[in-house]
């Protein structure tokens, strides 16, 4: 049940599809030359394959306990975390103003998928804590970030985003917390939360909650909601803790998976209100929450990318290990089930999958890089826009795709997949609610149709469109090899381009029919969005070879990218029927008759 970080494949993506060399030009990356992000890399393996992963399984074993409003965490957490801020591994992009790296974004994506795939429970602080840090590097008073920013990078202190309320879901327009200013400048917060990650633990010092709440002049809806700053203690004007703060968990969820990771109830003004600070201006805390969103949805995406190489490397070690009837033909004798055809099938299922994933997630990490650090304006807004598209597809189409995987890892596994003590079935329950938090994939699917394709018109889908058929361009010069592979990414491309058409045009006039479509259309997405990556891995893989490197590497990934094509890629032509025709049919059957 151990974890190996796969290097060199996270070295390849790097610097052969998401541009490290690039990436290293803009300015304040400079230092982030191929040598040493690997040595980051090396040091960070070994983190999450010596630390991190031995707690995996314990960890969810024992579970987070809570006792009087307060959480224990399982055995080993504690001192791990230490470690792990000890380290510097809190700091690694964030600003170098307040203690932070600066390392690019796609850098430190590749590390947090090595801390998500060793320990799924334990990544989950670091991330809210990484999204309330860049939340307020971006939105907070110069009081705040000095306040805060330092001990929140170092890993003294964690932070957390309060956005849930029992009644609301995920409809924040609903929620109730309020804010009542005290005239000096602070506010109290009355109201209740839920499923709020990390929202108390004994690892750090303090805990900073980011939460939602209304102002007692705020309009109705979205634009009535602000975001402030309350700390679980509150913070002396000298910087030293202060008092408690009225912010309490009263109680934690019994879930399905991530038992190591405590899911919260936050009661705020049980006992007068808790003393919290606006950040930014009033009415405005949606837009600055949807900044640790953002940020929190892509994180999501890479855990299921995470449980999928994880899940992965357990079954195949398992499958050549596990000795299991004869060949179809070549022995009499019995043979490891790595030999039966269909083990091979869902093993290459689960490979090509997990590097076609990798390769779209770090792309998309690289281009946040130059959305926010390119020198040039235009740059810049074709990055941020290539990423405003991919960002539910990363999330929705890497998290469903995770399960699919963690499932075929109990399958490989044969009943020793349904017995806890193997640990293939955590892997599955840990990534069930991938596709659920910051979003469910109908979220992100709409998100993807409504505000990133019809609102513009389809224009990004359309230039991103243009850039798969420069790669298909390319395959036509690959000969035979990838010839099938060729063909199929065409007639993804066009699927995409059909239904992505049919999506513009038809939204505005018939958009529930349209809507049916979204998951399907988001899942369409990342098939070939990916099959795209494969291909491009394919032709820098042949080149290499073509020009006298033997490593056995290359040749691999050019038969998962091949693998891809045939396997995975015909799924994208059956999704574009289902978008373009499907929303009648959908539709058609009475609600009292479902």
């Amino acid at each position: 049940m151990g974890y190996a970080a796969p290097v060199k494949d996270m070295m390849f993506v790097l610097k052969e599809l998401a541009g490290l060399d690039k990436v290293a030009q803009l300015p304040g990356f400079e230092e982030a030359t191929p040598d040493l992000v690997e040595a980051i890399l090396d040091e960070a393996g070994k983190f999450a394959g010596g630390v991190l992963a031995p707690l995996n399984f314990s960890g969810d074993r024992e579970g987070a306990k809570w006792h009087d409003r307060a959480v224990t965490m399982p055995a080993g957490f504690k001192e791990a975390y230490t470690q792990f801020a000890e380290g510097g591994w809190t700091a690694l992009d964030c600003h170098p103003e307040f203690g932070g790296q600066g390392l690019p974004r796609v850098v430190s994506s590749a590390v947090r998928e090595m801390w998500k795939a060793a320990n799924m429970a334990f990544s989950l602080c670091p991330l809210l804590t990484n999204g309330a840090i860049e939340a307020l590097e971006l939105c907070g008073s110069p009081e705040q970030k000095e306040t805060y920013l330092p001990n929140m990078i170092s890993g003294k202190w964690t932070g957390t985003m309060n956005l849930t309320e029992p009644q609301a879901g995920s409809d924040l327009a609903a929620i109730r917390t309020r804010a009542e200013p005290q005239g000096d400048g602070t506010y109290r917060i009355f109201g209740q939360k839920i499923f709020i990650t990390y929202g108390e633990h004994d690892m750090a010092e303090n805990i900073v909650h980011l939460v939602l709440a209304r102002l007692p002049d705020a309009p109705e809806g979205v634009k009535g909601i602000s975001l402030f700053v309350v700390p679980k203690y509150l913070i002396n004007a000298d910087g030293s803790l202060g008092e408690r703060n009225d912010a309490w968990c009263v109680s934690i969820e019994h879930k399905l998976g991530i038992h190591a990771s405590p899911t919260c109830v936050m009661a705020f003004g049980d006992h007068g209100g808790a003393i919290g600070t606006l950040v930014g201006k009033a009415n405005e805390g949606l837009k600055y929450m949807f900044i640790m969103m953002n940020a929190a949805r892509y994180a999501v995406g890479l855990e299921g990318l995470s449980l999928s190489e994880r899940a992965y490397q357990q079954a195949l070690a398992y499958a050549r290990e596990r000795v299991q009837g004869r060949a179809i033909e070549g022995s009499s004798a019995p043979v490891a089930i790595v030999r039966h055809p269909d083990i091979r099938r869902m093993l290459m299922t689960m490979k090509a999958q997990i590097e076609a994933m990798r390769a779209l997630a770090y792309v998309v990490a690289s281009a946040h890089d130059a959305a926010f650090h390119h020198p040039d304006e235009a740059e810049r807004k074709r990055n941020q826009a290539f990423v405003d598209l991919m960002i539910p597809v990363v999330k929705g189409w890497l998290t469903e795709t995770g399960n699919e995987i963690a499932y075929l890892g109990v399958q490989i596994h044969g009943g020793m997949g349904f017995i806890e003590e193997t640990g293939a079935a955590q892997h599955l329950r840990d990534a069930r609610i991938t596709t659920i938090y910051e979003g469910t994939t109908g979220i992100q699917a709409n998100d993807l149709i409504g505000r990133k394709i019809a609102r513009e018109g389809g224009a990004t889908l359309k230039a991103v469109v243009g850039l798969m058929q420069q790669t298909i361009a390319e395959l036509d010069q690959a000969g035979a090899e990838l010839a099938g592979l060729k063909g199929s990414l065409a007639k993804g491309v066009a699927a995409v381009a059909e239904a992505g058409t049919y999506i513009a045009t038809n939204y505005a006039a018939d958009v529930r029919a349209v809507a049916v479509g979204a998951v399907p259309f988001l899942k369409l997405m990342g098939i070939v969005s990916g099959g795209w990556m494969m291909a491009r891995a394919a032709l820098v893989a042949r080149a290499k070879m073509a020009a006298g490197d033997a490593d056995p590497f290359y040749p691999a990934k050019v038969a998962t990218a091949v693998y891809y094509g045939a396997h995975i890629l015909p799924a994208a032509a059956g999704l574009a029927e289902v978008i373009v025709g499907g929303g009648a049919s959908a539709l058609a059957i009475p609600e009292d008759q479902l």
